[in-house]
């Protein structure tokens, strides 16, 4: 049985069955249809880890663990966690630790540019729907191969940042300096292969690092390491099958893809274990190809192997023209598919509106409202908004579905206070929701205003027909304070 597989039934047989509700649920079977969807954790069943039923509780941990083992980089609150995968595919059940991303930095930099980039790197920052978009570590890259040298810059490196850090050397020496200089930040290592993974074994070891395995192009050699490595008590590793450009794009997707595809429906232990890309190969021949275009080909190489099951990645290029599309790509292939993203419904208020103020409403679908709160923003208006509970779906979807009804603006308006806020009884409606306009003024008393089907819109649909109930004249809609 693959970890996909799992269901209610296979879990409860190991449950004590004592139906004792402690954790909340009715009945064990309830406890276990919520612990197999990954709602609730299995600790909250107190009788299981008893001494008595200890054995049970090792098996329902075995059951329970991921296909794709987590791996934690660094200590402490910026940990960051890769792996921890249960499926192959989005569909099937919702991604867990989205890929990291790595910017490098090397121990042959000028100080000027070692600090920028780290600078640049802790700080990238893009707000998408509500959530911070960040990058997740800097990778040390020794290219002297001078251990002392190396370890100055790790040791610059980490106290200039809050990232985890990546080490890379293939050097178990040069790897040991770095590991000196920060021997409890608990980095990720790079890399054990064919000829020094027993040094690198030691070094994992003795500092309790995680290691990254690399074989490229040789899953079958990358496998055999694996199981040296775990035999020889090393088990927090990360897997390199290989980034190759050009006529070996093809052999780099199908590496990654066929060590995911056996980890998640074989079940194959050796193979489940988080994937390392390196599109910074790209960099190796830039002196045959302008900058600009090797940042490019950086760029898509990272978006492909996002796609094709990469946990983390290392790049070179801090331009934000290549990363953003990568964040956000990651953003959303990430975002839970079984559950709509949505924000608190309830009454928004944007500039210093008055009993006067333009009142709209939209959906709590987080797309939707962000969308509609950056151009009320972008117009600097001083305006209520209604956030109505949709379950998260957008407006046209909603009122087709009968998520977004005149009941629930009704309702939605008085809940929301704004009743005693302003004088007037007028509601901008978002235009896709026109057909509601009759049955929303009959059910709450307010007059419609059907507004445009874009929220790009409103600026000028609000200048155009908003008009102040208390000055018939003016038709003017207050300005925000810049």
């Amino acid at each position: 049985m693959t970890k996909r597989e799992l269901s209610p039934i296979n879990m409860y047989v190991f449950l004590p069955k004592t139906n004792c509700k402690e954790c909340g649920e009715m009945d064990c079977l309830a406890f276990a249809t919520k612990v197999v969807n990954r709602e609730i954790p299995l600790e909250k069943c107190a009788p299981i880890q008893r001494k008595e039923n200890a054995k049970e509780y090792e098996q329902l941990k075995t059951l329970l663990a991921p296909a794709v083992k987590e791996i934690a980089i660094g200590v402490g609150e910026r940990v960051v966690k890769i792996g921890g995968k249960f499926v192959m595919h989005r569909h099937e059940f919702a991604y867990a630790n989205p890929t990291a991303i790595a910017v490098d930095v090397t121990d042959n930099m000028t100080e000027e540019e070692l600090f920028s980039r780290i600078r640049k790197t802790s700080q990238f920052s893009f707000e998408y729907i509500g959530q911070p978009l960040r990058l997740d570590l800097i990778a040390v890259r020794c290219t002297t191969n001078d251990k002392d040298k190396y370890a100055v810059t790790v040791r610059k490196v980490a106290a200039n940042t809050f990232l985890p850090l990546i080490l890379c050397s293939l050097n178990p020496h040069v790897l040991e300096a770095g590991l000196k200089a920060v021997p409890e930040s608990r980095p990720l290592l790079y890399a054990a292969t064919k000829s020094n993974w027993k040094d690198m074994a030691e070094l994992a070891k003795t500092y309790n690092c995680p290691l990254v395995v690399s074989a490229p192009g040789n899953l079958r050699l990358l496998r055999s390491l694996s199981k040296n490595l775990l035999a020889y008590g090393v088990n927090q590793l990360v897997l390199d099958p290989g980034t190759f450009l050009d006529e070996g794009l093809s052999d780099t997707l199908y590496g990654f893809t066929a060590l995911r595809r056996v980890a998640c429906k074989l079940g194959d232990e050796l193979s489940g274990f988080p994937l390392i890309g390196v599109p910074i190969v790209v960099w190796t021949g830039k002196a045959k190809s302008p900058e600009e275009l090797v940042k490019w080909k950086e760029a898509y190489l990272a978006v492909m192997l996002t796609v094709r099951f990469a946990d983390i990645l290392i790049l070179h290029t801090i331009d934000g023209w290549a990363l953003l599309p990568l964040v956000v790509l990651r953003q959303n292939l990430y975002t839970d598919p079984r559950k709509p993203v949505s924000v608190h419904a309830g009454l928004k208020e944007f500039g210093t509106p008055n009993e006067n103020s333009p009142v709209m409403f939209t959906t709590n679908f987080a797309l939707t409202y962000y969308t509609v709160a950056s151009d009320i923003e972008k117009a600097k208006v001083n305006a209520y908004l209604v956030v109505v509970d949709t379950e998260g779906i957008a407006v046209d979807s909603a009122v087709a579905g009968r998520k977004l009804t005149a009941e629930k603006v009704a309702d939605a308006l008085k809940a929301s206070g704004i009743e005693s806020k302003v004088k007037h009884r007028k509601l901008v409606i978002p235009g896709k929701a026109s057909r509601l306009s009759y049955e929303i003024e009959e059910l709450s008393g307010w007059q419609v205003l059907v507004g445009p089907k874009d929220s790009s819109g409103i600026p000028g649909f609000l200048k155009e027909k908003w008009q102040n109930p208390n000055d018939s004249e003016s038709g003017k809609i207050g300005r925000a304070h810049v």
